[in-house]
Formats: C-alpha cells, sequence, structure tokens
C-alpha cells in the first residue's frame, strides 16, 4: 500500500501552551485552528511538506504517571542553533550526546510530557 503522507496528530492538554513548543521553538505554522467557547481546541501545523495535527487531549487532561505518549526523532538543519533557540525559550534542552551509532543528540521533554530527540551525524 504505498503512503503519500502521515500527520500525526498530537493530544494536549493546553495547545496555546504547546504552541510555545511547536510555533515558537520549532517554528511550525499554524494553517488552521478550532476554537470552543474562545479555546484552542484543534490546530494543523505545518513546515514545508512536514505536518502534525494538534488535538485536545481526550478524557483527564492531567498525564497519568506512567504515561509514556509519543516520542519523536527531529533531524533540524542547524543543531546548535535549534537547541539554542529553545533553551531561551525555557526548555529544559540536555547537553549534546555523541553517540556510538554516529549521531549527536539532545533531548527535551515538552509541556505534554512527550519525549522530544534531535539528532544529525556526528562530525568527525
Amino acid at each position: 500500500m504505498p503512503v503519500d503522507s502521515c500527520i500525526p496528530v498530537i493530544p494536549s492538554a493546553d495547545l496555546e501552551k504547546s504552541l510555545r513548543f511547536w510555533a515558537d521553538g520549532l517554528e511550525f505554522s499554524v494553517s488552521s485552528e478550532m476554537r470552543e467557547d474562545g479555546k484552542l481546541i484543534f490546530c494543523m501545523l505545518h513546515q514545508g511538506a512536514v505536518w502534525f495535527m494538534l488535538n485536545r487531549r481526550a478524557g483527564n487532561p492531567v498525564k497519568p504517571e506512567n504515561f509514556e505518549g509519543i516520542r519523536l526523532y527531529w533531524a533540524p538543519r542547524d543543531i546548535g542553533e535549534t537547541r539554542e533557540r529553545l533553551k531561551r525559550l525555557g526548555f529544559a534542552v540536555s547537553q549534546f550526546e555523541d553517540r556510538e551509532y554516529g549521531r549527536t543528540e539532545f533531548f527535551l521533554t515538552d509541556d505534554d510530557g512527550y519525549s522530544h530527540c534531535f539528532g544529525v551525524p556526528t562530525q568527525a
């Protein structure tokens, strides 16, 4: 079955707060949104051909203690600039780690508890 694209749906307890990471931190653009009683409950985000859908988390908005959720691996064009921008926005970013499998990576957990890894090939 050929697939042209996939748009991950990211559940969020507070979409406005989540946009600080997605729009301000990763520079995604909001292409459409839906509000209920003035509160953002859905939006489409894109950056070039990459798309994500943020959606209000169903059920209890509090993250369960053993919640793992999704994990995302990002390949930024400039890993140093990406890390510094996220750090300036107040995200707790890890130090760079040179991994044995040839990648230089850093990590952060966003406000919804999702784990993000940013990696590029390690420079010799």
